[in-house]
C-alpha cells in the first residue's frame, strides 16, 4: 500500500517526532493538535517538548516541505492517532482525546484509508470503540478501510532512535489492516514489525510496563524492609543481583511517566477479579511518597516552617517529562504540612507547584536551606560536590530517596545523610 499523505493527531512526546519522521523520509505529512499554542509554537521554528535531536529534526521537516501543522484534521491515505490516555482519579481510562481525535476523522474518512491507533489503551479498544465511531462514515472497517493498532515503546531521552529501531507490533482488526500498518511503518521502521490482532497489540503493551511496575513495586518494598530489619538494601540487592538469574529494580520515591504509572489500571479496569497482584503492585508504588515524606520528617522532625529544598520534579532522570511525577506529590505534601520548599528542575525551569517556589539556579535553590531532597537524579545532581554545596546551607542535611550519593564523601563534608531503604545499622 502507497501513502503519499498522512494526518497525525496529537503532536505531543510520539506524535511530534512521528509526524516529523515521517516527513524526512519523504511523505506528506498534515500534524494535527487541538493546543493553539502547540501549533502556533511549532510553526514558529520551536518545539514545546526537550528530547535530545527533536527540534533539529522537526526543523529539517518543516524544512523538507513534508510538514504542515494545523489545528483540524485533513483528508489523507492514513491517520495516526497519537493522543493522551490519562487516568482518572478513580483509576479508570480517560478516553476522552482517543474519542474527540477519532471523531474528528470520521468527515475526512475515505474508502482505501488506514487508521492507526498509537495512544496507550485498554484491550479491545480498537475493536469495541475506534470501529464503532470510524463506521459512522458509512465505511465498513476492515472492508472499507483499514484499522490497526500499534504501540509506542520507546524510551523518553532516546525516541528518536528507538522510534527507527525498535521492534514494533501492528495490531489490525483483520489481516488485511496488520499488513496496511506493516506498509505504513515500513516507511522508516528498521526494526522487527511483527503483525498480530489488535487486542493482542494492546495487551503487549500493557503487559510490558505492567511488568515493570511489578518489579519496581518489589523493589520498594524491600525498601521498606530494608529500613524495618536495619539493612542497607541497597547493597543486599547489589549482592543478590550477583544470581544469575536475579535482576532486581532499584527502589525509589515513587513510578511516573505516562505509561508504567497508568497502564497497569488499563488491565486492573477491565478485569478487576483477575488482577491483584497488578492491583497491589500499583497500590504499593502509588504509596511510596509516602515513605519519603516519612523518611524527611523522620531526619528533620516537624517540616513546618523550615526550608527544605527538593532537587527534581521529572519523573525520570535527565528529561523535562512531569507526567504522574512522585517528585511532584512529594513536594506538594511537604508544602502542606507548612515546610518553606524551593524546588530546582534544570530540565523544566518553568515548571510550577504551587506553595513551593522554583529557583533558576543551584545557588539559589540551596541558600539557607535546612536540608536538601533528592528526587530525581539527574547527572547535574548525581556529580554534586557535596563541600561546595555546604557553603549555602543552613545546616548539612541531605536526604537521598535515589540511593544516588556517595554517602561517605557527604559524611566526609560534615553532612548528616540518610537514605531510602538504609536502616539505622547501616546508615
Amino acid at each position: 500500500m502507497e501513502f503519499k499523505k498522512i494526518c497525525v493527531l496529537g503532536l505531543g512526546y510520539i506524535g511530534l517526532p512521528t509526524a516529523s519522521t515521517f516527513a524526512t523520509h519523504g511523505v506528506q505529512v498534515v500534524g494535527v493538535d487541538v493546543n493553539q499554542h502547540i501549533v502556533d509554537v511549532l510553526r514558529n521554528g520551536e518545539t514545546h517538548i526537550h528530547e535530545p535531536g527533536l527540534r533539529t529534526l522537526v526543523q529539517a521537516a518543516f524544512h523538507s516541505e513534508n510538514l504542515r501543522v494545523t489545528d483540524q484534521p485533513e483528508p489523507a491515505d492514513a491517520f495516526i492517532i497519537a493522543v493522551p490516555t490519562p487516568i482518572t482519579p478513580d483509576k479508570q481510562a480517560d478516553m476522552q482525546y482517543v474519542v474527540a481525535a477519532t471523531e474528528s476523522i470520521v468527515p475526512h474518512l475515505g474508502a482505501g484509508n488506514l487508521v492507526m491507533l498509537e495512544s496507550t489503551s485498554p484491550p479491545r479498544t480498537t475493536v469495541d470503540l475506534l470501529a464503532p465511531i470510524l463506521e459512522r462514515s458509512r465505511l465498513k472497517a476492515g472492508e472499507d478501510f483499514f484499522l490497526a493498532y500499534s504501540p509506542e515503546r520507546v524510551l523518553p531521552g532516546k525516541i528518536l532512535q528507538e522510534l527507527i529501531e525498535n521492534a514494533r507490533v501492528i495490531g489490525g482488526i483483520n489481516h488485511a489492516s496488520s499488513e496496511a500498518g506493516r506498509d505504513l511503518y515500513s516507511i522508516f521502521v528498521q526494526g522487527e514489525i511483527l503483525l498480530e490482532d489488535a487486542t493482542t497489540a494492546e495487551m503487549v503493551k500493557l503487559m510490558e510496563n505492567t511488568y515493570r511496575d511489578t518489579n519496581i513495586a518489589l523493589a520498594n518494598e524491600f525498601s521498606r524492609l530494608g529500613l524495618h530489619y536495619g539493612v542497607d538494601i541497597w547493597r543486599a540487592i547489589e549482592i543478590a543481583n550477583l544470581h544469575p538469574r536475579v535482576n532486581i529494580l532499584k527502589p525509589g520515591p515513587g513510578v511516573g511517566g505516562h505509561c508504567v504509572s497508568v497502564d497497569p489500571w488499563f488491565l486492573v479496569e477491565g478485569a478487576p477479579e483477575l488482577t491483584p497482584l497488578i492491583r497491589q503492585a500499583r497500590e504499593v508504588n502509588d504509596a511510596q511518597p509516602e515513605n519519603v515524606i516519612a523518611l524527611v520528617e523522620g531526619t528533620l522532625g516537624d517540616v513546618k516552617g523550615r526550608r527544605v529544598t527538593a532537587l527534581g520534579l521529572s519523573y525520570k532522570p535527565d528529561v523535562d517529562d512531569l507526567r504522574e511525577s512522585p517528585a511532584i506529590e512529594i513536594v506538594r505534601a511537604l508544602v502542606g504540612k507548612g515546610a518553606d520548599v524551593l524546588f530546582h528542575e534544570p530540565f523544566a525551569p518553568g515548571a510550577e507547584v504551587e506553595g513551593a517556589r522554583s529557583t533558576p539556579s543551584l545557588e539559589e535553590a540551596f541558600q539557607g536551606a535546612e536540608g536538601i531532597l533528592l528526587l530525581v537524579d539527574h547527572k547535574v545532581f548525581h556529580d554534586l560536590d557535596p563541600k561546595w554545596v555546604a557553603g549555602f546551607l543552613k545546616n548539612k542535611v541531605a536526604i537521598d530517596a535515589c540511593g544516588a550519593w556517595d554517602r561517605q564523601a557527604w559524611r566526609d563534608a560534615g553532612f548528616q545523610i540518610e537514605v531510602l531503604g538504609v536502616g539505622e545499622e547501616n546508615g
